[in-house]
């Protein structure tokens, strides 16, 4: 009987991402950034968007930029998109990490209303349908960031509350649309994690202490730790998962 070559009985990482390619929108700072360096990590090649002219524009706290392959994009504005030309010829992860918030009960405004929603939820769709078909080429992963609010509330923040709820229900659709194209969509719905939107909350001692109190866990969480998630979600480790978003909250939502 002959024996199996080391390359017959070597079993692949399933979290090695040599030789893909991964889009983070938003990967420049927060949730995004911490998503993006999880896949650098796994050997990925990773490109991220956003505002900013150059990533030398960013601040050290913004975010860690070092690695990963920077580009200009606002991805609210339609035509700027459409004529977007990508560094990557090929995509097998796209990552949608895009988000703003307006306090002081600004939502409740037109103005921030519509700036909130064009961000967290039309850019989304936007995004999606753009690199669609390279996603298909590839039978890549698609995944959507959505928030515990989707789930729970936001008394003073209600275009965050609802536009989480659609990205949370547009990851679901289409999800199911397509899904016979190959295209894995999923989502990652975050709890509160540290970052300079949530810098409001955790730079206030007062506030940071309530609102931990009311997380299982007793903490707030890393953005790497939603990286964490996105590899899983991205790999063959969940190839038969469409349309779910995981909620990865330290239990808040379990405790309300």
């Amino acid at each position: 009987m002959s024996g199996a070559s080391a390359d017959d009985t070597m079993i692949r990482d399933p979290l090695d991402f040599s030789g893909k390619r991964v889009f983070v929108v938003g990967g420049s700072s927060g949730i995004g950034n911490g998503i993006a360096r999880r896949f650098l990590d796994q050997g990925a090649e990773v490109h991220v968007c956003g505002t900013r002219a150059a990533a030398s524009d960013y601040r050290p706290e913004d975010g860690d930029l070092s690695g990963l392959c920077y580009a200009q994009l606002d991805v609210t504005d339609r035509g700027a998109l459409a004529t977007f030309r990508p560094a990557f010829d090929q995509l097998d992860v796209l990552v949608l990490s895009q988000g703003t918030v307006v306090y002081n009960r600004g939502e409740f405004e037109p103005e921030g209303w519509d700036r909130v929603m064009a961000v967290n939820l039309d850019s989304v769709m936007a995004c999606a349908t753009r690199f669609k078909s390279m996603l298909a080429e590839q039978r890549g992963s698609l995944i959507i960031l959505s928030s515990v609010v989707a789930i729970a509330t936001a008394r003073g923040n209600p275009a965050y509350a609802a536009s989480k709820a659609g990205a949370k229900h547009l990851t679901a659709t289409l999800g199911e649309a397509w899904a016979a194209e190959g295209i894995r969509v999923n989502g990652i719905a975050p709890g509160l994690v540290h970052t300079k939107m949530t810098s409001v909350t955790m730079d206030n001692p007062r506030r940071a202490a309530a609102a931990v109190q009311g997380i299982p866990l007793g903490r707030a969480a890393e953005p790497a730790e939603m990286g964490g998630v996105a590899l899983f979600l991205a790999s063959p480790l969940a190839s038969y998962i469409i349309g779910e978003t995981i909620v990865v909250d330290g239990g808040y939502t379990l405790a309300r």
